[in-house]
């Protein structure tokens, strides 16, 4: 993985005597990272580190006004300096996101007041409303479908993905996942299926073209509904999967199973009770559903940066958090699976290919566009290693769902039989 390529023509100690700056103002930033393994450098002044700590990394620092975004609002500064040329790294990107993460990790001091205020105006100017949503949804993924061509699989899957094995390449691991979540679902011949954001629609397809499922997939996002909507087309699949261009909380009509795959972190936490109401309208007390999300291990701000740059209207839940979507309607949680090692590889291959791929995408955009793109991904990447990011899926049924598996087993072996039983009543 690449690390930064940008120079600074610039790159000169500032006119005047500015050691009081390296002795002064450029340890603060460990205050906020901790001890982190890195060297930082103000112009072509000598640095510093932390005590003790030998430096992995040199992280350098073109002005004193960048110094100063950095010391008033940490990760917004370094992102924006970052993606802008005002901020070097020297040596791999993604190591030196994820030492500085863990670093973070250890340090008990949490945002400045300042972030935490900028954060929670972004959450008012990013709302989760009918029209906020659609908004947001566009930003992200209206970028064209052949900008996430040169870097997703060929189907178009842009979730983590499960590899069965180290070696398994992405394609394999995409298709592994998404029967990874059929056979969680116990997914029957003549069943329905309610999607609530389909992407690209590579799932909803392959419930019915591999399962016998028919689909209702919603998303509000037109070029992926037209390129679903025309694959469907193309396999055949109109009289087995729907594609609607909606908001999921338009989802009507009533479903055998209900499933969620890359959509919670887009709902935002205030909508959290809607999303609730919608699965009971459409599976009821007898139906079963499955989430697939982004997690934190403890409820925390979701990147002001990422929100910026990337993911608007973005937040990602603690596992509490989303079990409380479940709890009004009784939902029995029948199984959670933390997929987060497999989330970091998925990502790597992503970064792999992007980064093959950035001359294109600097084509397509600009290089501000390319390396902030580049960045997400080799700090999501860094954030699953570190553990600041999870990957859960919930497994869920109502309480009239009848008959469940005895074992596992199933899951993990397409050739087993799949022996229900029923519960011994008193």
């Amino acid at each position: 993985m690449q690390a930064s390529n940008v120079s600074f023509p610039d790159r000169v100690q500032p006119a005047g005597n500015y050691s009081w700056v390296e002795k002064r103002l450029l340890p603060l930033i460990f205050r906020s990272v901790g001890p982190a393994p890195v060297r930082v450098v103000l112009g072509n002044g000598t640095g510093v580190s932390p005590p003790n700590v030998a430096p992995r990394f040199t992280m350098w620092i073109r002005d004193l006004p960048t110094l100063a975004e950095l010391l008033i609002d940490p990760e917004t500064g370094f992102g924006d300096a970052w993606t802008e040329g005002r901020i070097q790294v020297t040596g791999d990107l993604t190591a030196f996101l994820e030492a500085v993460y863990a670093s973070m990790a250890e340090a008990t001091k949490g945002p400045g007041w300042y972030s935490r205020l900028l954060s929670k105006w972004t959450d008012v100017q990013q709302a989760n409303t009918l029209e906020g949503s659609r908004e947001n949804i566009h930003v992200h993924y209206n970028l064209g479908n052949d900008f996430y061509r040169l870097w997703l699989d060929s189907e178009l899957v842009y979730t983590c993905a499960y590899f069965p094995s180290a070696s398994a390449t992405l394609e394999e691991a995409q298709t592994a996942k998404m029967d990874h979540v059929c056979r969680k679902l116990r997914l029957q011949p003549g069943e329905t299926v309610a999607e609530a954001g389909c992407g690209w629609g590579a799932l909803a397809l392959h419930m019915a073209r591999n399962y016998g499922v028919r689909v209702k997939a919603f998303n509000i996002s037109r070029e992926q509904i037209l390129y679903a909507r025309q694959r469907a087309q193309e396999e055949d699949l109109n009289d087995r999967v729907e594609f609607i261009e909606d908001d999921y909380r338009n989802l009507s009509g009533t479903f055998d199973a209900f499933v969620s795959v890359g959509m919670l972190e887009h709902v935002g936490r205030e909508n959290y009770g809607e999303v609730g109401a919608v699965i009971h309208r459409t599976i009821g007390d007898r139906g079963r559903g499955l989430l697939h999300f982004i997690g934190r291990s403890e409820e925390g701000q979701f990147s002001r940066w990422i929100r910026k740059r990337i993911f608007p209207g973005a937040y990602v839940p603690s596992l509490r958090q989303a079990l409380q979507i479940l709890e009004p309607y009784g939902y029995f949680v029948q199984d959670v699976e933390n997929l987060r090692p497999h989330y970091a590889k998925t990502l790597e291959h992503w970064l792999d290919r992007f980064e093959k791929s950035s001359a294109k995408v600097s084509a397509m955009y600009d290089a501000e566009f390319e390396r902030a793109w580049r960045l997400y991904l080799a700090g999501s990447i860094a954030g699953f290693r570190a553990g600041t990011l999870q990957l859960f899926q919930v497994v869920f049924s109502g309480p009239k769902s009848g008959a469940l598996p005895w074992t596992r087993a199933d899951l993990y072996d397409k050739r087993r039989e799949n022996r229900a039983w029923t519960p011994a009543t008193s």
